[in-house]
C-alpha cells in the first residue's frame, strides 16, 4: 500500500463491512443535480447518446485550467460568439486571439489554443482526434484535458482528473500522503472508479461534487451522495483533507517600468518576447524583472522622468512581481520599438492584467494624457 494511504478496513472508527462507493451513486446524484453550462449537454440528452461539440469542449477546458466557472462563462460565449467554429479561430489572427483572451491569464494556453485550432484545421479537416494519444498529439493539450474531451466529448472511458476531483477522492479514499506526491494515488482510485458506460458524465458529476459539495473549506457533507462510504467523514478527517507540502516562498522580482507620452497623447505599448512569461502580449516598456532589493532604473531614453509614488503588484505562479514606474513627455520621433497608442485604442490591443494594472495605476495618478 502507498505511504498515507488507507483502505477501508484499516481506519480507526470505520466499520470494516462499510460499502464501498460506486459510479452508479455519484451518478444518480448527477442526473438531479448537474450544473448547467454553456459547453455541456444535459443528463437526460447525454443518456440518450447525446454528445457535446468537441469544439467547445476543448475550449472550455483550455480556458477553465487555473481560472474558475464563474470567471470562464463570458469569455467562452465571447469566443464562440466570433468564431463558432474551430476553423473560424484557426482562420483569425493571433493578436485577435491574444485580445480576446486577455484577461484569463496563463497566455501560452492562448498561444497553443490558435497553433491547436490552426492543426485541427489543417491536419485533421475540422475535426479534432477522438482519442486520447490523438488528442496528446495536439498543442496545448496534456494528460488532463485530453482525458476531458476524450471521455467528455467522444464517450471513451478515460478520467481526467483535477484538483477537485483530487479532493473527492483523497477524502473519499482518505489518502493522507501530501500534495503533489499523492497525485498518482488519488489518480489511480480515480481511474478504478471510472464506469465503461457514461464515462464523461462520471468526470463532470465528480467535478461538480468537488466544486459544489466536497469544497475546499466547509464541505457540505450531509448533501454528499457518497458521504456514507467516505472513509474521512467516518474518520473525522475531511478538513485535513487533501494534505499538502508546505509552499515554497514566492521569490520577489523588481522592475521599473516607463510610461512614454508624445505630443498627442498616445501612449508607447511595446510587445514583450514570444516565449516566457506574458509572451506576445502588450506591455507598458519595463527593465528586466531582477531579484533584487532595489528598483534598478535604466530609462530608454533621456527625459524628465517623474517617479509616480506607489507599486504596482502582480502575482504569477512562481513569483511576485513589483514594479515602480516613472512616467515622461518624448519626442514621437525616435524609433523605441514599440507602437503608439491613444489610451481609448488600448482596447485594441491583447493588454495582460499586469498592463492594465499599470495603466490604471499611472492613469488614477497622471489623468488621461493631453493632446498638445
Amino acid at each position: 500500500m502507498l505511504e498515507g494511504v488507507t483502505d477501508r478496513h484499516n481506519v480507526s472508527n470505520v466499520s470494516s463491512d462499510m460499502p464501498a462507493p460506486t459510479a452508479d451513486t455519484i451518478l444518480e446524484w448527477y442526473d438531479r443535480n448537474a450544473r448547467r453550462l454553456p459547453w455541456r449537454v444535459s443528463p437526460a440528452l447525454s443518456r440518450q447518446g447525446v454528445r457535446p461539440d468537441p469544439y467547445h469542449v476543448w475550449l472550455s477546458e483550455v480556458m477553465l485550467q487555473q481560472t474558475t466557472v464563474v470567471t470562464v462563462g463570458p469569455y467562452f460565449k465571447k469566443f464562440l460568439e466570433r468564431w463558432p467554429r474551430v476553423e473560424d479561430l484557426a482562420d483569425a489572427d493571433l493578436d485577435e486571439v491574444l485580445t480576446a483572451w486577455a484577461g484569463l491569464g496563463y497566455y501560452a494556453r492562448a498561444r497553443n489554443l490558435h497553433k491547436c485550432a490552426r492543426q485541427v484545421r489543417d491536419q485533421h479537416g475540422g475535426h479534432f482526434p477522438d482519442t486520447e494519444n490523438g488528442l496528446r498529439a495536439l498543442p496545448g493539450i496534456g494528460p488532463y484535458t485530453a482525458a476531458a474531451i476524450a471521455a467528455i466529448a467522444f464517450a471513451r472511458k478515460a478520467t481526467p482528473v483535477d484538483g477537485n476531483i483530487e479532493r473527492v477522492m483523497a477524502r473519499l479514499f482518505a489518502v493522507g500522503t501530501p500534495l503533489p506526491d499523492a497525485k498518482p494515488a488519488l489518480k489511480s482510485y480515480a481511474t478504478s472508479m471510472t464506469p465503461e458506460q457514461r464515462a464523461g458524465d462520471y468526470a463532470q458529476a465528480v467535478m461538480d461534487l468537488g466544486a459544489t459539495i466536497c469544497t475546499p473549506r466547509a464541505p457540505a457533507c450531509g448533501l454528499c451522495p457518497w458521504w456514507p462510504d467516505c472513509l474521512a467523514h467516518a474518520g473525522g478527517t475531511t478538513a485535513e483533507l487533501p494534505r499538502r507540502a508546505p509552499k515554497v516562498p514566492r521569490p520577489v522580482r523588481r522592475a521599473t517600468a516607463y510610461w512614454m507620452t508624445r505630443r498627442d497623447g498616445a501612449v508607447l505599448l511595446r510587445r514583450r518576447p514570444e516565449s516566457g512569461l506574458l509572451g506576445g502580449m502588450m506591455e507598458v516598456p519595463s527593465g528586466d524583472w531582477a531579484e533584487s532589493e532595489v528598483f534598478r532604473d535604466d530609462p530608454p531614453v533621456a527625459a524628465d522622468w517623474r517617479l509616480l509614488p506607489g507599486l504596482v503588484t502582480h502575482v504569477f505562479t512562481h513569483l511576485q512581481l513589483e514594479l515602480q514606474v516613472r512616467a515622461a513627455r518624448i519626442d514621437g520621433r525616435r524609433s523605441l520599438g514599440g507602437v503608439w497608442v491613444p489610451v481609448e485604442k488600448f482596447g485594441d490591443h491583447p493588454l495582460p492584467t499586469l498592463t492594465r494594472k499599470v495603466v490604471h495605476h499611472v492613469l488614477a495618478h497622471l489623468g488621461r494624457p493631453d493632446n498638445e
